[in-house]
């Protein structure tokens, strides 16, 4: 299977790219709705972006964006949504970031209070906590800070990303963080341009400095890897997937290993993972506080498994697209199957699923996830079909020529 590339790789340099010093070319950068909105967003801010299908030239900004009053809608993007306002807050000028219904709802305070403790002008205009908001910017001076990173990885990895473009630096002492390996990501890639992040204990030290140019290409998308190797596990059936190997950045990989845990086969090799189903999923509990985007799609096979499955650690999926937890919940029931949830957990009892519609609640990993379902179980619909164009437009004619190519 070709997957698209990572989102999050994606995201993070396009960032990296505009606040470099120089022209920097993406490889394989993944082309959907999230992307396109960061960098619609880049280009409102007046960065040079060039788009072809192959690759993205992006010239950078060391002093921040060429305007210096721009509007930049996010539409359904949280990278896009919380990363964009610490690239801006580095500049000077007024900027107001708004975004879909879908966005809105999700928080960005943790953003908003970290950038406030810095010195950043942050108003929002209606709902506290949420887009709209408006950075009137003057340059971040940098020093000591504290961040909440319980609710997402991606607050922190906004102010590490902004942190090179202060003129003091940073130093950020973390609690509660959630999915660490996406942190990890952010961390090897500022490396990659240029940057080297200092540990402390719960404390980074970003220094001073800036961003050099340079070459980048994005690996194919972890994230969405999951649900051809889930395919695999149900069906007895074989997935390789190239440029995923020992050396992925991404920690959604990780869902592989649970997958092995629960019988099927799994090889990692330098460069690709194969998983193949072996006609038997054992039930199994297991924490996915690190790969929680991974969620939604052991739910959706769950109860294929020959005992209970329990998924632990995952309150951060409340806030995600949708509550991603009571999504999985109400599907499954419309399946037929037994579910109980908590605060932080689901437990799905094994069961024969009954044809259903799936409500995706504009959520492209419910959509995906519970497409994996439909290979056992015939006539399940999606309500919202298209919701996948977030992260993989392509994705309901790749799957259904894998499903021919399988005879399912």
């Amino acid at each position: 299977m070709a997957i698209p590339g990572s989102k999050s790789i994606t995201a993070r340099a396009l960032f990296l790219a505009a606040a470099a010093d120089g022209t920097t070319v993406l490889g394989r950068p993944l082309l959907s709705d999230d992307t396109e909105a960061f960098a619609d967003g880049l280009t409102a801010l007046g960065y040079r972006v060039s788009r072809d299908t192959a690759d993205w030239t992006i010239t950078g900004r060391p002093e921040g964006p060429a305007a210096d009053d721009a509007d930049v809608y996010c539409r359904d993007a949280a990278t896009a949504a919380r990363f964009l306002p610490g690239l801006v807050a580095a500049g000077h000028g007024t900027f107001r970031f708004d975004a879909s219904e879908q966005m809105r709802r999700r928080p960005v305070a943790p953003l908003t209070a970290a950038l406030r403790a810095l010195g950043v002008d942050v108003r929002h205009t209606e709902r506290e906590g949420h887009l709209p908001l408006t950075v009137v910017a003057d340059g971040i001076k940098g020093g000591d800070m504290e961040l909440d990173a319980s609710l997402s990885s991606q607050f922190l990895t906004a102010m590490l990303l902004a942190g090179p473009l202060t003129r003091e630096g940073l130093n950020i002492t973390v609690t509660g963080l959630v999915s660490a390996p996406y942190v990890e990501i952010t961390l090897a890639m500022m490396r990659r341009f240029g940057v080297h992040v200092v540990r402390d204990g719960n404390t980074l030290r970003v220094p001073p400095g800036g961003y050099r140019a340079t070459t980048y290409p994005i690996e194919p998308d972890a994230s969405t890897a999951s649900y051809f190797f889930a395919a695999a596990a149900i069906t007895g059936q074989e997935v390789t997937v190239p440029g995923l190997g020992a050396g992925a950045l991404q920690g959604d990989l990780g869902f592989v290993e649970v997958l092995g845990r629960m019988g099927a086969e799994v090889t990692i090799g330098a460069d690709a993972t194969t998983v193949r189903g072996t006609g038997r999923l054992t039930g199994i509990t297991t924490n996915m506080r690190d790969i929680s985007d991974t969620m939604p799609t052991l739910a959706a096979i769950a109860p294929f498994a020959d005992g209970p499955v329990r998924i632990e650690d995952v309150y951060n999926t409340r806030v995600k697209e949708c509550d991603r937890l009571d999504a999985c919940a109400d599907n499954l029931r419309r399946l037929g199957i037994l579910v109980e949830t908590g605060e932080d957990w689901i437990e799905i009892q094994p069961g024969v699923p009954v044809p259903a519609e799936i409500g995706t609640r504009r959520d492209h990993r419910i959509a995906m996830s519970f497409s994996v379902t439909s290979l056992r179980v015939p006539h399940i619909t999606l309500d919202d079909p298209a919701c996948v164009k977030k992260t993989f437009p392509e994705f309901h004619d790749v799957f259904g020529a894998l499903r021919g190519e399988w005879d399912f």
